[in-house]
Order: C-alpha cells, then sequence, then structure tokens
C-alpha cells in the first residue's frame, strides 16, 4: 500500500504536468482562415516564410498578382508585379508590411515572382524569378535571379544564375549535409519538368540535370521531415508530393494533397504552389488557393477568379505518406530557430 507521502508526491507531480500542458496549449493560436490577404492587389501567392533575425518576427515574402485591376488583358494581371511583405510574431496571425526593396530593374516595366528566402551566416539570400517586362502572354523569357538582404527588406542584386534554358522558374533551395547548396527549379522550355542546380556557396551555381519530368508541374519546395526527404510541386489540381534518400532519386507518392475541395472559409479550390515550414517537430503548410476557382467551376476567367490568398494546414505522416487535413483548424505557435554556427571564412 502507497505512503501518504508517496501519494502526494504522485499528485504534485500530475499537476505539474498538466500545468506544462495546459501552457503549451494555450500558447498556441488557432489560424486565421484564410491566414492573409494582401490589402493591396488582394492577390497573394507562392509564399515562403522565414524568420527575420533582426525584427524578431516571423515574414512571408509573396508572389502579389494585380488581382483587382480591372482593364489588364491576357495575363497581364500576373506580370508588373512586386515581391509583398506579411510579418507575424507566430504564425497564426499575419499582418501586411509593405513590398520588398529589390534592387534590379534593368527595364521600367518588370515583373517579380515565386522568392525563395534562406538565411547563412548572417545573410539572407533570395532565389526570385524575374520577368524582363509586362506581357500578356506566357510566351516569353523569365530567368532566377540572386539577391542578397540583411533585413529582408532591402535587396542587392547578385547575379542571373546560368540554368537550363531561359524560362526557368520558381526556385527551391536547400542546404546539403555536406554544407553545400543545391537548387530545384521549374524548366519551363521541357515540358516544364523539375531541374536541379548544385552550389558549394551560393553565388557560383552549375546546372545539372532533370530530376522529375513525369508530368508538368512547377514550385517545388524540398524540405527534410520525420527523417526523410520531400519535395512538394504544384500540378495545378493540387500538390503531388516525392520522397528522397539521398535528395538525387525522387519517389512519387502515391496520394496528392490539397487535390479536393475544403470546407473553411475560401477554401473551395485546388491548394498551389506552397511553402513548408519545419518548426518545433511539425510541418506547416503555407499553401495559396483561388477561392471564386471552386473546384468544378466555369467562371476561371473572371475578375472575381484572379484573386487568390494564403492558407495553412499541416502534414503529417501516416503510413509512409505525408497527408493533410485542410478543415482541421490550424493551432500553431512558430519557435524561434536556434543559433546556427557560423562557417569559418
Amino acid at each position: 500500500m502507497c505512503s501518504k507521502k508517496y501519494f502526494n508526491s504522485r499528485l504534485v507531480l500530475v499537476a505539474m504536468l498538466c500545468c506544462v500542458f495546459c501552457s503549451v496549449l494555450h500558447a498556441q493560436k488557432q489560424a486565421d482562415k484564410p491566414l492573409f490577404r494582401d490589402p493591396v492587389y488582394d492577390g497573394a501567392a507562392d509564399p515562403v516564410v522565414i524568420w527575420n533575425a533582426k525584427a524578431k518576427k516571423w515574414y512571408m515574402l509573396y508572389t502579389n498578382r494585380r488581382a483587382n485591376v480591372e482593364g489588364l488583358d491576357g495575363v497581364t494581371w500576373v506580370h508588373g508585379t512586386r515581391i509583398g511583405i506579411a510579418t507575424s510574431t507566430d504564425g497564426a496571425n499575419w499582418q501586411y508590411l509593405g513590398t520588398a526593396n529589390i534592387n534590379y530593374r534593368p527595364v521600367a516595366n518588370y515583373t517579380h515572382w515565386a522568392p525563395d528566402v534562406v538565411e547563412h551566416n548572417g545573410v539572407y539570400h533570395m532565389f526570385l524569378t524575374y520577368v524582363p517586362g509586362v506581357f500578356a502572354d506566357w510566351r516569353h523569357p523569365r530567368s532566377i535571379i540572386h539577391c542578397t538582404s540583411n533585413d529582408l527588406l532591402n535587396w542587392n542584386f547578385v547575379d542571373t544564375l546560368p540554368l537550363a534554358s531561359e524560362r526557368c522558374i520558381d526556385a527551391s533551395v536547400y542546404q546539403l549535409p555536406d554544407g553545400s547548396w543545391r537548387m530545384w527549379y521549374n524548366n519551363e522550355m521541357d515540358k516544364k519538368s523539375i531541374y536541379y542546380a548544385d552550389s558549394k556557396d551560393l553565388y557560383h551555381w552549375e546546372s545539372k540535370g532533370k530530376v522529375i519530368g513525369d508530368r508538368g508541374c512547377e514550385g517545388p519546395k524540398v524540405f527534410r521531415f520525420e527523417n526523410k526527404y520531400w519535395m512538394i510541386v504544384d500540378f495545378w489540381k493540387g500538390m503531388a508530393i516525392y520522397s528522397s534518400d539521398d535528395l538525387l532519386s525522387w519517389k512519387k507518392q502515391q496520394q496528392p494533397v490539397l487535390d479536393t475541395a475544403g470546407h473553411g472559409a475560401f477554401d473551395q479550390a485546388y491548394g498551389g504552389h506552397a511553402d513548408v515550414l519545419v518548426n518545433n517537430g511539425k510541418a506547416w503548410l503555407f499553401y495559396f488557393t483561388h477561392p471564386a476557382k471552386t473546384i468544378g467551376a466555369t467562371n476561371v476567367d473572371s475578375m472575381a477568379a484572379r484573386k487568390s490568398l494564403i492558407q495553412l494546414t499541416e502534414l503529417k505522416l501516416e503510413n509512409g505518406m505525408l497527408v493533410c487535413n485542410r478543415d482541421t483548424p490550424a493551432f500553431i505557435s512558430l519557435q524561434k530557430p536556434f543559433a546556427k554556427k557560423r562557417n569559418k571564412k
């Protein structure tokens, strides 16, 4: 029979554990749904989320299509875009900050799309799709450029990357286990296949070849979660998922995600071009939708259908596959990343 002292100690331990559990739940907030809408053009898409060490906030950089501007013919509304920025302290609530000051304007009317941003040795590196003009169709050059920043607001142009063709978009950059870097991107000239390039220092890149070509897709995002590498891509009817053990050979997951309509606010369309942020053991999927382009809708060319916004859901590993339930409320509390040891020069 347990002594009274032992019994009381167990009660104290249980109470302490309950307090810890409740404090964790209290720290998590239910994310807004939709998560974010751009207040200027209402065309937020292609997000990337990164910690700003100087501002001590999370920054979301995104393509901001001119979705609410009338009188734009063809796909002109998708061009002439500047990269928007929103900020958050926890990942649940986001506020519009403004647009990124990117110091690369070789022509008067230019287009910026789909940034990917990594931090290394205290410097932020952006790999950005650049289009030299504002066009009514898709038949024009586009390239991926490299810019650097100390604050995620002001960016200095470094170089244009020598990639596989004159129409390359949608960079995703990841540091390899040996400390070098790999970029995956969409080569539009090869049936919108996913190609890759390697760099030892983020400044000098060597184009390698194709890694995914079983179907046209764009917006690759590579990340590590649950002891495996993953790539998620936008195939325009949801997000396809591939896995890898070596970051070279990729196996396609049978079941995509975000390929069926959700029931939450403004979330009945396919999910597209996403970022995945692995934080505190969880994988958060930041994706965009065109809320008026509900699955099966016929008004895909309307002004309303141009508008897009950012949504959030959690990816989970079940039976060896990544899955998500976009209807489940996202309770999130992003944690500040651990400081990385800087490499000696």
